[in-house]
């Protein structure tokens, strides 16, 4: 299974587990832990539609999920892509619900929806406050029954999902995960084909073959139904019956793949040279059995100890002993059938691909010439159960780990039984399952290189998809029906919603230490899980002038040594206990996290004080990590969607704090010294400017004591805190190109000066912003995707720092239709403070918001994230109660005042990364006063850019 799922689906095991932490008297035991299984209810209606139901009075809300047994194996011959862009087409009308109605009944009530297609499901979720639950039982029964597809609707989703292939390989290395791995994995298995399938593909998709797919797949025997949260039990029967026992029950045969993929004897390997490629990368894939296979638990096992973490051997060889590749990972993609061991390494600047492959290539050999150790062992099973935990927080959680396991592999049970086995798995099962399936002759390579790689001679080889793999036509019924929108007067309304459920606050309680160390707890003991963060108040908005991204490499070090520990120690010791630490810097503050099982806060939080209080900064350390942020400036580099941000931010802000790149330049990452590095520790990180929050499985008195145990002999400096800078002035809005030749999409920006987090307008301008490009139903993105289908997607952000922060419309499109996105998008900011929301408008925009911010209330790494920025943005805590009042109260009078202080568009810069022949002509028309920088030539540590 793949180790994400994994992690979903743990559930029942128990898990025995010692671990011993490698640093001088540190030993820390994992005692028994037992994971109650998922509790759930199931039943079958006679039309075949298999039900299962989770009940958590906890929460406020409720999951609903429909999963469909159809995915892009499935997909017709000459049809690839299929089943994905069905996937879009279900959001459209059904005989009951105009078209976007799942966004009225989501997104429009504080709620989401989404959905997602893979080779061999496609499922369809939402999440919304409980009393809507009725509602949206509603409408997944009226899409199953009854969908609408209409010409308009077909071609624009058709065209939005040709911007979502684009920006697939517009991206480093996405052309690479996206199309040529599963080429080259399978050579008669209809896996081979690509989710998302080929522009001449969809191009030739008929709304007949819509239909007849619909009619084919899209019926209750081949669905699963499941329903998590709040609810009463009775009544879900009652309205499960009501809205989908009544749908028909074909009786013709779902057509089944049962292709067998023949045994891979003799390895291959592939040399391709690709646009847009800033490293060197090497993939190898392996083929491994289906998901129901008794090895799964051991495949799973195997993948964690190679690269689950920064003691995973991948990270520890590749990464930071040899200092070979940027990034070294590995993931098992388990399906119905047949599935892969996938592992990939993208190379450190001037390494060779071949060395890549030679090493990834090492470690699997070694995996199968020596037994991994005890150690190794231990720690895979507890990252997996911490992993299992996390993804059980929520009731979308919850339910995605049963569906999943329903139709994988048939049977809601089977993760729990998959899972007990993984605490079983020996050293020996892990060389067995190498010895077996990673065999070198099994393997297919692909080495992927810049076009400026390839020899004079050669073009690289063809990678696509071979001739003898096995596709069906696809053979439609003998009748379809062909459902239209019903008039208004015909139309069945949806339910109205019912008794709202009253969403519980997190309650923080906080003290101070001595020191002045700030402590802040929230007590949430639902699982046994603990987030603790470490925050401060000194980032990147510190860095000086010519030294972009300090802030940003000295938090990354943090983690990397300290007086009694080495970077592996550290590394090891935490993922031993099953936990994970990072290091991170924002704008207005840094931190160092970690996330546990609540039974191991006294050792990891031991490990979080000495990497705050002691670390050292070694040069061999600084060096490494210098050389891993300068590869991941590189790759940024050539993404348009990233780079139009940060030269966005540039324009923006000029010379003053916010507008260098946060993690730095190529010059400025350079120039750093050790002095430096220690000198920015220093001024940013001391007990009297840092706040520790704890959430989670954990008293108030407990972490009284742990906090006193670990940081009371942290001392404050006797100077005052330095005081961070803030912007005088603001330069000139601007309209810059950056030309980046056979860009595959045109990054596009407009972004404009914003107001700081305690700004009083802040309330009334997010509201705004929500308007404008908050969700699915915002403005922007109704108009750029839903209306024109120029994009997968576009947005707005309100980026409210300590000081004033920026409004910036985004979005990424094929380079051509670059300058009508930004028309779009200042007529759309322009709109905002010339006319009032109207007042159905803003209720949703402010459901929205309210909406997002109870779901991230729902975990302890969601309320610790908040907490922190609180912390750095100097709001008080009292904000976790004020925000849904603040937002409620806003009306479109504050909204219009808001968005001319804060939106009006001509204060803000332009800005379009891409393939500037195929639109420069355009914008110039508009914007004479263009300016065109190459993308080779652009300098992000200057204002100017050049």
């Amino acid at each position: 299974m793949r180790l994400f799922r994994a992690a979903l689906l743990m559930g029942a095991a128990l898990l025995p587990l010692t671990a011993q932490a490698q640093s001088p008297g540190a030993v820390a035991k994992a005692p028994v832990a037992a994971l109650k299984p998922l509790d759930f209810t199931e039943r079958t209606l006679p039309n075949g539609l298999k039900v299962y139901a989770i009940r958590d009075t906890g929460t406020s809300n409720v999951s609903v999920q429909v999963w469909y047994d159809v995915g892009s194996k499935d997909d017709p011959a000459g049809r690839s892509g299929f089943a994905h862009l069905f996937e879009h087409l279900m959001f459209k009308a059904t005989r009951n619900l105009p078209p976007e109605t799942f966004d009225r009944l989501t997104e429009d009530v504080g709620g989401n929806n989404n959905a997602s297609t893979s080779d061999d499901y496609t499922e369809y979720h939402e999440t919304v406050p409980a009393n809507h639950l009725q509602r949206l039982l509603f409408a997944e029964a009226d899409r199953m029954a009854s969908l609408v597809v209409d010409p308009a609707g077909f071609a624009s989703e058709r065209d939005v999902v040709k911007e979502e292939l684009r920006g697939d390989f517009a991206r480093p290395y996405g052309k690479l995960f996206s199309a040529y791995a599963s080429a080259v994995s399978y050579s008669r298995h209809p896996y081979a084909r690509s989710t998302i399938g080929s522009i001449a593909n969809l191009d030739s998709a008929s709304i007949d073959d819509v239909r007849a797919f619909h009619a084919v797949y899209y019926r209750p025997d081949n669905a699963v139904l499941v329903v998590s949260g709040n609810f009463d039990p009775k009544q879900l029967d009652a309205w499960v019956d009501q809205y989908f026992a009544g749908i028909k029950h074909p009786t013709t045969p779902i057509p089944r793949v049962a292709v067998a993929e023949p045994e891979r004897t003799t390895a291959t390997h592939y040399i391709v040279y690709e646009p847009n490629t800033p490293l060197p990368a090497v993939l190898i894939s392996y083929p491994v059995p289906a998901d129901k296979d008794p090895d799964n638990p051991a495949l799973t096992v195997l993948n964690a100890v190679l690269s689950m973490g920064e003691s995973s051997r991948l990270y520890e060889t590749l990464v930071y002993r040899d200092q070979l590749a940027a990034q070294a990972q590995s993931y098992v993609d388990t399906k119905q059938g047949p599935g892969n061991l996938i592992l990939f390494a993208a190379m450190a600047s001037g390494k060779p691909a071949s060395a890549g492959e030679a090493a990834l290539r090492a470690e699997v050999a070694r995996l199968r010439d020596t037994p991994v150790s005890a150690a190794e062992l231990t720690e895979a099973k507890n990252q997996i159960l911490t992993s299992a935990l996390l993804g059980r927080e929520t009731a979308e959680g919850k339910g995605r780990a049963l569906a999943m396991s329903a139709i994988i592999d048939g049977d809601p049970r089977t993760s729990d039984r998959q899972l007990a086995e993984i605490a079983k798995v020996t050293a020996a099962d892990v060389q067995r399952v190498a010895r077996k399936y990673l065999r070198d002759t099994r393997s297919a390579a692909i080495t992927y290189l810049p076009p400026e790689a390839a020899p004079a001679s050669s073009k690289g080889d063809t990678i696509a998809i071979a001739d003898t793999v096995q596709v069906a036509p696809l053979t439609p019924p003998a009748h379809i029906d062909t459902p239209v929108l019903a008039s208004e007067a015909d139309r069945i309304a949806p339910p109205k919603p019912g008794t709202p459920v009253t969403a519980a606050i997190p309650a923080p309680s906080e003290f101070r230490l001595a020191n002045g160390l700030r402590v802040v707890v929230v007590e949430k003991h639902e699982l046994p899980l603990l987030s603790a963060a470490l925050v401060t108040t000194g980032g990147g908005a510190d860095d000086p002038a010519t030294r972009a991204g300090l802030a940003d490499l000295t938090a990354d070090l943090m983690t990397k040594g300290t007086t009694t520990r080495s970077a592996t120690q550290i590394a090891r010791e935490i993922e031993a206990l099953g936990g994970s630490i990072s290091s991170d810097a924002g704008w207005d503050g840094s931190d160092v996290d970690v996330t546990i099982k609540s039974d191991q806060a006294a050792p990891a939080l031991a490990i979080l004080a000495d990497v705050a209080q002691h670390p050292v900064f070694a040069p061999e350390e600084i060096e490494r990590a210098r050389a891993q942020a300068l590869d991941g400036v590189t790759v940024t580099l050539k993404d348009p969607g990233q780079l139009s941000g940060l030269v966005a931010a540039r324009a923006v802000f000029g010379d003053a704090p916010y507008g260098h790149p946060l993690a730095g330049t190529p010059t400025s990452l350079k120039a750093i010294t050790q002095s430096e590095i220690r000198a920015a520790y220093a001024k940013a990180w001391r007990p009297d400017q840092a706040t520790l929050i704890l959430v989670g499985d954990i008293t108030s008195a407990r972490a009284k004591a742990l906090a006193e145990a670990n940081f009371a002999r942290w001392s404050a400096p006797g100077a005052p805190a330095p005081v961070a800078p803030v912007a005088s002035a603001y330069p000139a809005p601007r309209v810059i190109v950056v030309d980046m030749p056979d860009a595959g999409q045109a990054g596009v920006v407009v972004a404009r000066p914003g107001i700081a987090r305690s700004d009083p307008a802040y309330y009334p301008a997010s509201v705004a912003n929500a308007v404008l490009g908050g969700g699915y139903s915002s403005r922007l993105n109704a108009e750029i995707r839903i209306k024109r289908g120029l994009a997968y997607g576009a947005s707005s952000a309100l980026t409210a720092h300590r000081g004033p922060g920026t409004l910036s419309a985004r979005t990424q499109t094929k380079n051509p239709t670059a300058p009508d996105t930004v028309a779009i998008m200042v007529e759309q900011m322009k709109r905002l403070g010339s006319e009032p929301v109207p007042a159905a408008e803003l209720e949703t925009r402010k459901a929205v918001l309210i909406g997002g911010f109870g779901r991230a209330s729902e975990t302890t790494g969601g309320i610790a994230a908040v907490l922190g920025q609180y912390v750095l943005e100097g709001v008080p805590l009292d904000e976790l109660k004020r925000y849904i009042p603040a937002v409620t109260a806003v009306d479109p009078a504050a909204v219009q005042k808001a968005a001319q202080a804060v939106i009006d568009p001509s204060r803000a810069s332009i800005v379009v990364v891409g393939d500037a022949k195929l639109f420069l002509d355009a914008l110039r028309k508009a914007y004479p006063q263009v300016e065109v920088i190459p993308a080779d030539t652009l300098d992000l540590g200057k204002a100017s850019l050049k």
